[in-house]
């Protein structure tokens, strides 16, 4: 496949694509902690108690921007924020089950 641009920037394949706009550390954690239902931020930093405040709202407005998740402000005092799959969103979690399930069978291999 020819390198493409995408949004201002260059990628050599659809992978190279894909592990943009899901990979690293923090986004498929936390996409598989809303794979069920909608989270408030702090619910988020709860379940992922090794993430700094600045990493885990860096990681949101990505998953933001590429529409894979959404975020909703609740008109209240003090502000609620909920934090949904978007059906973009909810099609990948498919791919990181598998990918979880090939984590499980490679780390079998080797402990025994």
């Amino acid at each position: 496949m020819p390198e493409f641009n995408f949004k201002e920037k260059k990628f050599n394949n659809t992978v190279e694509l894909s592990l943009d706009i899901i990979g690293g550390k923090w986004k498929m954690p936390i996409l598989w902690r809303l794979k069920d239902d909608s989270k408030r931020y702090g619910e988020l930093r709860r379940s992922l108690p090794k993430v700094t405040h600045k990493m885990l709202t860096q990681q949101l407005r990505e998953l933001e921007e590429s529409e894979i998740v959404t975020r909703k402000v609740y008109p209240e005092v003090p502000p609620k924020v909920e934090y949904s799959l978007t059906l973009l969103g909810k099609s990948v979690i498919p791919v990181i089950d598998m990918l979880r399930e090939w984590g499980e069978e490679y780390r079998s291999i080797f402990i025994k």
